[in-house]
């Protein structure tokens, strides 16, 4: 494992995407549990390929998801409706990835649902470039459904009882109440956790990462490079 400073960390990132041919635009994974910083790493990865005037596509799982009564149709507190009934990920393949795939046309919609109405959502098609960059945050995104779809796959890595610690501090500066960091903390351990542990049992995304980053130490993090 190497460590160095944030600087180093997304330098040696976007020499990885640099690195990595297709005929079509490349599709970033960056996976990794909730409040883990994967949507900060891949806003601060958009910001330097642009800055190097890379055509950067930014979409997230969270404008994938189903709409509410289908997610908790479990149940508020179930791992496994975490799992397996909160993101279309038929459609995300359809839309999104497909498109910007191996054979496709380039034209895709960066989102299918509106968290503010709780609705599916169809914005205006957009055209890529062939050089573009898909940067796509997002939790479960090495699973089977969609293993197939990254041209490279950055998973980041942070403790679970971190990230509960992490969610606790941003619910407070959020809502300044302290009932709505214990929701915080009732939804971490008893619903995201166990449903990473049951992604890491059963889909193992460590082992199909091709890039690991460890961001306990935000400034100081550390990341590996994995042979496949």
């Amino acid at each position: 494992m190497e460590q160095g400073t944030r600087e180093e960390l997304i330098s040696r990132l976007v020499r990885a995407i640099g690195s990595v041919t297709t005929a079509h635009p490349l599709r970033v994974a960056v996976d990794g549990p909730p409040a883990s910083g994967k949507t900060t790493l891949a806003d601060e990865l958009g910001a330097v390929l642009r800055a190097q005037g890379r055509h950067v596509v930014r979409a997230t799982i969270d404008d994938f998801l189903f709409p509410r009564a289908q997610r908790y149709r479990r149940g508020q507190y179930s791992a496994e409706g975490c799992y397996f009934d909160a993101h279309d990920h038929a459609a995300l393949r359809r839309v999104l990835l497909d498109p910007l795939g191996p054979g496709g046309e380039g034209t895709f919609q960066h989102a299918v649902y509106d968290s503010d109405t709780d609705t599916p959502s169809s914005p205006p098609a957009t055209t890529a470039p062939a050089d573009a960059v898909l940067l796509f945050d997002g939790v479960f995104l090495l699973r089977p459904e969609l293993i197939d779809r990254w041209d490279l796959r950055i998973f980041v890595s942070v403790p679970f009882e971190q990230t509960v610690a992490r969610a606790r501090e941003r619910g407070a500066a959020l809502a300044g109440s302290t009932a709505d960091t214990v929701q915080i903390e009732r939804s971490w351990r008893h619903r995201y956790i166990p449903a990473q542990q049951l992604y890491f049992a059963t889909a193992r995304p460590t082992e199909h990462a091709d890039i690991i980053v460890h961001n306990e130490q935000l400034q100081q993090p550390g990341w590996e490079v994995l042979p496949h």
